[in-house]
């Protein structure tokens, strides 16, 4: 399938991301219908110009007349989706997705599905650390990275289908890796970064700091602002990545712990040349 004006677009879960997938893909002249769970998502949606058509159900018309699904949920109720409604799919389908993790659902989908559509998994990296339609921005895809993850059972025209979806949104750069290196990349520049913020958060109640806070504060904790039932079940899902991610973690916090209570300042000097060093690779 090609990404034609004519085309009939599906979004499934319409929440921030998948609002923000129907805003760009009705900007640029896409028929999108979308399902979601709350009557008010849909009506709100369809008010605003959101989408053209919704659901709070698997619609049988919405569903066989899509020429392209795109699944906004939940790993699990992703999955639970696929197994009792992929009888309504149109043949010849695309399905792609913005699930956070991969290994656990990739492979689960496309052992599943209907020889005759098929499943080619991404990731858009952008976001923001509000949820719901009413706050989706598909501004957010300017500029950001988006991540496809193909498997043996995909074929090289949905490979690029999907690639070709990440460029009509506006992606900066388009990359490929298999869910697996997907998996590991997430957990340390996603995952470990959100159990950072969250532990920042915890490690004092003093309600007192917010009056004398700087940017440096704010910055790190943005995203503590975080929706508990989605990460915690994407953190378990990626479980023995994020460990690992969080025990080197751990060991680097502890070496630089052990270098000030040891009053190392040229091993503190060391480690802090290598961190700008480094952080200058995500400058370019």
């Amino acid at each position: 399938m090609k990404w034609i004006s004519d085309s009939n677009i599906l979004i499934v879960g319409l929440g921030l991301m998948g609002g923000s997938y129907a805003r760009a893909l009705k900007r640029l002249g896409y028929r999108v219908s979308a399902l979601a769970r709350r009557p008010e998502t849909v009506e709100y949606a369809i008010g605003q110009g959101i989408i053209d058509a919704g659901s709070t159900f698997p619609d049988p018309e919405l569903v066989c007349g899509a020429d392209a699904v795109i699944f906004a949920l939940y790993p699990g109720v992703f999955k639970n989706w696929v197994r009792d409604n992929q009888y309504l799919l149109k043949p010849g389908a695309m399905l792609t997705d913005v699930t956070g993790v991969k290994r656990c659902i990739v492979y689960d989908i496309q052992e599943m599905l209907r020889p005759d559509v098929e499943f080619i998994a991404a990731h858009p990296m952008a976001g923001r650390e509000v949820s719901g339609v009413e706050n989706s921005d598909d501004r957010i895809f300017q500029g950001a990275n988006y991540i496809v993850t193909p498997t043996e059972k995909n074929t090289p025209e949905a490979v690029e289908w999907c690639k070709s979806l990440g460029r009509i949104l506006g992606f900066r750069r388009i990359s490929v890796l298999s869910p697996e290196e997907h998996d590991q990349m997430i957990g340390f520049l996603s995952q470990l970064t959100h159990c950072i913020a969250v532990a920042l958060m915890t490690c004092t109640d003093n309600r007192h700091l917010a009056d004398y806070t700087g940017d440096s504060f704010r910055d790190l904790t943005r995203i503590a602002r975080i929706n508990d039932a989605m990460w915690s079940e994407l953190f378990l899902l990626n479980q023995d990545e994020l460990l690992r991610q969080m025990d080197g973690f751990i060991g680097e916090l502890g070496a630089l712990r052990e270098l000030l209570a040891a009053g190392d300042a040229e091993g503190l000097r060391e480690k802090m040349r290598l961190s700008t060093a480094r952080r200058a690779y995500f400058d370019k």
